[in-house]
């Protein structure tokens, strides 16, 4: 099963979420198993395989990075279950004063003036990153899917500093 198809969508890393959020409670409507109350056994089964595929689906491609996964899967590109780290030295770099800088967050003499810079270039880093996956996630050159796939790990990484960073932030509260 193919989600784009799934949802009448052309396989993109840009989607139109609203439309995405659209289609999937039109078809929820259409496969919810409350309208297979009164059909048999197989049919009441398949409403909730139907039910599951479509929300599945809809959460995969509602979160730029697991889309970024599964469009790079169909291409035979599969990341979800692996270790490989970036090997982008500049990268490393940064991430490394990105772990300081959130190390010092509770000793910092104004620790929400620093968590707002962490939000600021976290953001700025994120949004590069995905411009560029972006260009390059369709392309059918196997360098491309290559690069891809390693913004894909950046991304995945910046998804968990921001986490530690919320963390960061509930601990001064």
């Amino acid at each position: 099963m193919n989600y784009f198809e799934l949802f009448s969508l052309t396989p993109s890393y840009r989607i139109d979420t609203a439309i995405l959020a659209e289609r999937y409670r039109e078809l929820q409507r259409a496969v919810h198993p409350d309208k297979f109350a009164n059909a048999s056994e197989q049919d009441k089964r398949m409403a909730v395989q139907r039910t599951a595929q479509v929300n599945d689906g809809y959460s995969t491609l509602k979160h730029p990075i697991s889309r970024a996964e599964y469009i790079l899967s169909l291409q035979g590109l599969d990341l979800s279950h692996e270790s490989t780290t970036v090997k982008d030295m500049g990268f490393l770099m940064q991430q490394m004063e990105w772990r300081e800088s959130l190390e010092e967050i509770a000793s910092h003499t104004d620790p929400d003036e620093l968590i707002d810079e962490l939000h600021d270039s976290f953001g700025r880093y994120e949004k590069q990153i995905s411009v560029e996956l972006a260009s390059v996630i369709e392309s059918q050159n196997k360098n491309d899917l290559n690069t891809a796939a390693d913004l894909v790990r950046k991304l995945k990484f910046m998804a968990k500093l921001q986490e530690e960073l919320a963390r960061a932030e509930d601990a001064l509260l």
